[in-house]
């Protein structure tokens, strides 16, 4: 998030910043899965990126009322 985007009151852009760093977590997620032996840590990280992907889902719902909302 760039300083611009950090000073708006615009929810959309900190929506959208926010879905994009969580998932970028999850993309290392999935990559660190397939690097390690752990199958507890593989556990740990594969819920991790569901519940993540669970939260992008989520926003990009708000996403998509808010942009309903606003139309007439």
């Amino acid at each position: 998030m760039n300083y611009n985007e950090a000073q708006t009151r615009d929810a959309r852009i900190h929506t959208t910043a926010l879905k994009r760093r969580m998932t970028e977590l999850i993309d290392h997620m999935h990559l660190d899965m397939d690097r390690i032996d752990d199958p507890r840590a593989y556990t740990l990280f594969e819920t991790s990126a569901d519940v993540l992907q669970g939260l992008v889902r989520a926003y990009e719902d708000y996403d998509v009322v808010r942009e309903t909302d606003f139309r007439m």
